[in-house]
């Protein structure tokens, strides 16, 4: 495992840094579910689950179609994994207005209140990072993470307007 430096290194792109990098990643993610992971593993859900649940929560209304564009899961797992959701009342469907064949999706209260629960860490998680951190590397860090992503996803994460924080 590699040590943490202190202060930046202006030889960035040195295997090494790169390593830290991808390894860093990796014990974000393990710490950053975990402890929605727990939660989930106590009513039978798991991770798969969670996704769909924050996703519905953030765009409620959204339909299939739209929402296995988002997870890039097949259509089979999705399935699967929104028949629970609905089976244990956390989710919602409808038709859609336009096209009945289409099915929107939104949180119960049930559903929302699980959202809330799960997202409640992350989001004190993340805070206490930002906090710490600063508003410059916050800023970097989202430059770091929108270079990460497919160029197709970066367009949703525009900075917001102003009053829109």
């Amino acid at each position: 495992m590699a040590d943490v430096k202190s202060g930046p290194n202006p030889l960035f792109l040195r295997e090494e840094d790169l390593r830290q990098g991808i390894e860093l990643l990796f014990y974000a993610y393990r710490d950053f579910t975990a402890e929605p992971d727990a939660m989930l593993a106590k009513i039978g859900l798991g991770r798969a689950h969670h996704r769909v649940v924050y996703f519905v929560g953030r765009y409620p209304g959204i339909n299939v179609t739209e929402l296995l564009g988002i997870l890039q899961i097949t259509k089979q797992s999705l399935a699967r994994v929104l028949g629970d959701l609905v089976a244990q009342e956390y989710i919602a469907q409808r038709a859609g207005t336009k096209d009945r064949r289409q099915r929107l999706l939104t949180l119960t209260e049930k559903g929302l209140e699980l959202e809330r629960t799960l997202s409640d860490a992350q989001r004190a998680r993340i805070a206490q990072a930002y906090r710490a951190a600063g508003a410059a590397a916050v800023e970097g860090f989202r430059t770091v993470m929108l270079g990460i992503i497919d160029a197709d996803d970066r367009a949703k994460f525009q900075p917001p307007g102003p009053g829109k924080r």
